[in-house]
């Protein structure tokens, strides 16, 4: 079974709504199912992103919107395949880490979930990824 692992990028565009989210969507719809995943990392930016985003509002009504949203992320979450952080990813993590390529550690751990399970990672941020030797990247936002 061939897999995508979308990175933090492209799950937020899902999100998002809008032109780039449709784009992403048609993608996603086109491969079988089970075969696009995510990253128990871009899991933790996410929920990091959201929590800092509620305590940023001080008005518990104001927060009632970015609730409902955090909310369709868990759903999201939930209905999604989530690959873990294992002992393989560990050991992708550590080979990256020791060769200091310019990448910051939330991207060498979502690179390595990637390599460890031979995955082809979705992402807009190329350039970056690009310097992880061995690790194959798409980007669905563009046709």
């Amino acid at each position: 079974m061939y897999l995508y692992l979308l990175d933090t990028d492209h799950v937020s565009l899902l999100n998002r709504g809008g032109e780039t989210m449709q784009r992403i969507k048609t993608r996603i719809a086109a491969q079988s199912p089970d075969t696009v995943a995510v990253s128990i990392v871009t899991y933790e930016e996410q929920f990091r992103g959201w929590t800092a985003e509620l305590a940023k509002v001080q008005a518990v009504d104001k927060q009632m919107e970015t609730y409902a949203r955090l909310n369709r992320m868990r759903q999201y979450y939930c209905a999604t395949p989530v690959l873990l952080f294992d002992e393989k990813c560990l050991a992708q993590f550590q080979t990256l880490w020791i060769q200091r390529l310019r990448v910051g550690t939330m991207d060498l751990k979502i690179a390595a979930t990637a390599l460890a399970n031979n995955a082809t990672l979705i992402t807009r941020n190329t350039s970056d990824f690009s310097k992880v030797p061995g690790l194959t990247v798409e980007d669905w936002t563009i046709e």
